[in-house]
């Protein structure tokens, strides 16, 4: 992946601050297999529904130290510059207005607008802060227990999910999906087809930008072997992948993400049409 000089405005590194002692019920802090279901999930009754009460989040912003953390830093903000110019784009190309995520890098534990977050529970959108967070630690996980090959663009990748499920609060299908769990009229199966489809289609919406970000950018960012580490970290985070890895078996009535080829699919149907028209996966999977 190439990187530009652009750089964002909206990270904020609590790396090193720590968390305050923060928990998530019914011990998903302690598993490992709950930063592999959390992960790129961006469903905040997850977080809600875990007995923590909301708390607000911190303000104080560190400053690196090691050159691995300015590092870390310097990709971020530029992921963040990528998705903003990228999105304020086709935003603007469908007559509408985009506003950016915060970015909240941070280690181990930190408040947000949804109640704690902690590393275990992977990435994750908090559509009350419409804040991104992400320990950075976690991609280390997803290489060495899950075998993703990971690289710079899978960072990207996680981070365009991630800002997908931004896009889909600003577009209001965060709230008409809330609208539904809460209604109570339908099952848990029900819900969980549903839950795939908010997946694929932020895992639709990160190949897109990809796909109009490359465009954007003179010359490209994208390299030999960026996409393909994007499929691997999409396949090892599937459903399918994590309950034959954790279970022996797969349920597909359980499934809440979407299957390691679903999630392929969609990412790479938004990568390859960039047509954000093109990625109603509500219709395609619950007709």
């Amino acid at each position: 992946m190439k990187w530009t000089d652009e750089r964002g405005g909206n990270v904020e590194d609590r790396r090193g601050m720590g968390g305050g002692g923060m928990m998530v019920g019914g011990g998903l802090g302690t598993l490992i297999i709950a930063a592999i279901i959390f992960f790129l999930g961006g469903d905040p009754s997850a977080i809600l529904n875990s007995g923590g009460s909301a708390a607000p989040a911190r303000t104080e912003q560190r400053q690196p130290s090691s050159a691995q953390d300015k590092q870390l830093y310097e990709l971020v903000s530029m992921l963040d510059a990528w998705n903003t110019k990228t999105w304020t784009q086709i935003f603007q190309e469908n007559g509408m207005k985009y506003v950016a995520p915060k970015i909240i890098m941070f280690s181990n534990s930190t408040n947000s607008g949804c109640g704690p977050a902690q590393s275990a529970m992977g990435p994750f959108y908090c559509p009350a802060d419409q804040s991104v967070y992400v320990d950075m630690s976690f991609f280390n996980e997803l290489q060495s227990r899950y075998g993703a090959k990971v690289s710079e663009f899978t960072v990207a990748y996680v981070l365009g999910h991630e800002v997908g499920h931004h896009v889909q609060t600003l577009l209001g299908t965060t709230q008409k999906v809330d609208q539904l769990r809460r209604s109570g009229r339908y099952s848990e199966a029900e819900m969980n087809r549903v839950s795939v489809a908010v997946e694929l289609q932020a895992d639709f919406y990160a190949g897109l930008w990809a796909k109009k970000n490359n465009e954007r950018v003179q010359g490209g960012i994208l390299e030999p072997g960026d996409i393909e580490s994007a499929i691997s970290a999409a396949q090892a985070v599937g459903d399918d992948n994590i309950q034959k890895r954790s279970s022996g078996y797969v349920n597909q009535e359980s499934f809440t993400h979407g299957s390691s080829a679903q999630r392929v699919e969609w990412f790479m149907k938004g990568y390859n049409t960039g047509d954000i028209k093109q990625g109603d996966t509500f219709n395609a999977l619950l007709r």
